[in-house]
């Protein structure tokens, strides 16, 4: 037993109407999830986004009638929520915009007013812990917790092919507006339908063409992947995912920002990055991060999925002396960072014939499987009056802790390193393939980038010829790991 109770479950039905109907493409970020989930498949309920918004906490309180009202405008005000996969005739994958339809809303009856959240999580946990049907199922599943007859939590699960985290951060604003004022203001300028024509149009292709000339330019000279050789035989489940839970991070991630005129992102990216390479022996290091590609103002507020892959090669300085320090990374990372976020917007279908070509003439698989997704929102670079002592990140490390709360039979990754978190505390997790990293070596590369940053922020970067040392300290001095 889990201590959970048997919940009373009803459907709220809700039926909704939009504007337009019609069919598009995909657009470039819908394309490069689905190639994801093709290669995740049948394990892509892994790329499903769950988000609970709290409604017994203020205003007034929230019935059903009220839920349906605001889960019904909010479907209308975003055509992603509307709009399935559609397989044309020659099964190339598009997307098929309704205009109207109904959606069941699955109520959770919960009778102990101190289980509501718990009851939140248990549900969006169950939402998103199935994969979708993509051209028969709406891309959203929504949930809500009652308790005295009152809503005290609203949940859903979203569907990766029609939004990223950004949009799913937009989709919990607009239905708390939605609830608590019945209006959220002007919808965003595009929709996925727009941006799908614009993007196949002649101006896109031009382009996403200047993109993948960037990307041809650093595939070439850089190595052809990150993690070449196997190291161990795998664990089964083959991937485990590693957790890093630091309170001195975030102090230290925007003091080294603000004092080197970086993105804090950038600063993480860096770490990884020379770690990596480190490990590996390689003097370049060839990264992934995910690139948000809402620079537009137009953008900013659209519930799609925008979110594609960059390429970011930072070449390690020539270092004769054995003298050169992590923060010597930083000016070249950020430069680095800010070509290939540039370069982030393209066709995936360009592009893996891209990777196709230029492996062909390097006679070998280039591809960096070394992956990076700085989810945060919002950076907050520290003024340099509130720069911390390395006394105060000492007693901030002192609360680090580190787990593994996953394990899983199949990523199309051998290195995928996510951030999470705010000022309290930043959250590290490295999902890895045990052939290349084992267990181990997962959380010795969590503990050397808080090492890096933190030491670098206290005043005593660590040396760039000393990483492989400091990997295979962590590494033999970590927990056992069964």
């Amino acid at each position: 037993m889990n201590g959970t109770t048997t919940a009373v479950r009803t459907g709220l039905p809700v039926p909704f109407t939009g504007t337009r109907s019609g069919r598009a493409p995909l657009t470039w970020g819908q394309r490069a999830i689905w190639h994801a989930i093709g290669r995740t498949a049948p394990n892509d309920h892994y790329f499903n986004l769950g988000r609970i918004l709290p409604l017994a906490d203020r205003g007034a309180p929230v019935d059903e009638p009220r839920l349906a009202a605001a889960v019904a405008a909010l479907l209308a005000r975003h055509e992603a929520l509307r709009t399935r996969l559609a397989l044309g005739e020659d099964g190339e994958p598009g997307q098929l915009l309704c205009a109207e339809g109904e959606i069941t809303v699955e109520v959770r009856e919960e009778p102990d007013p101190a289980r509501t959240g718990r009851a939140a999580e248990e549900l969006v946990a169950e939402l998103t812990g199935r994969r979708f049907d993509y051209t028969g199922e709406w891309p959203v599943r929504f949930g809500a917790v009652r308790c005295g007859g009152r809503i005290t939590h609203a949940v859903f699960a979203l569907c990766h092919l029609a939004s990223d985290g950004h949009g799913a951060e937009v989709l919990v604003r607009d239905l708390r507006l939605l609830v608590r004022r019945g209006s959220a203001g002007r919808p965003a300028a595009v929709t996925p339908y727009d941006l799908a024509h614009q993007q196949h149009g002649p101006a896109g292709r031009r382009r996403g063409a200047a993109a993948l000339a960037r990307w041809e330019a650093d595939l070439r000279r850089m190595p052809p992947t990150m993690f070449a050789a196997p190291v161990a035989e795998p664990c089964a489940p083959r991937f485990w995912t590693g957790r890093l839970v630091s309170a001195a991070l975030p102090r230290a991630v925007d003091a080294l920002a603000a004092v080197h005129r970086v993105s804090g992102s950038t600063v993480l990216l860096a770490a990884s990055a020379a770690l990596v390479a480190a490990d590996r022996g390689h003097r370049a290091a060839a990264v992934m991060p995910i690139a948000g590609n809402r620079a537009a103002a137009d953008h900013r507020d659209l519930v799609s999925t925008l979110s594609q892959d960059a390429l970011v090669v930072l070449d390690l300085p020539e270092d004769l002396d054995g003298g050169a320090v992590f923060t010597d990374l930083l000016p070249a990372a950020w430069r680095a960072a800010l070509a290939g976020y540039r370069a982030a917007a393209y066709d995936p279908v360009e592009w893996d014939a891209l990777l196709a070509r230029i492996a062909r003439e390097r006679g070998t698989e280039v591809h960096p499987y070394c992956c990076f997704n700085d989810m945060r929102l919002v950076e907050r670079p520290l003024a340099a009056t509130e720069l911390p002592t390395a006394e105060e990140l000492a007693a901030l490390r002192s609360r680090t802790v580190t787990d593994f709360p996953a394990t899983q039979e199949l990523v199309a990754c051998r290195y995928c390193l996510h951030l999470t978190g705010d000022d309290s505390a930043l959250t590290v997790t490295l999902t890895a393939d045990t052939a290349y990293l084992p267990p181990a070596a997962i959380l010795a590369h969590l503990r050397a980038i808080e090492e890096l940053v933190v030491a670098s922020a206290a005043g005593a970067p660590p040396r760039l010829a000393a990483l492989p040392g400091l990997l295979e300290r962590f590494t033999d001095h970590g927990d056992q790991v069964s």
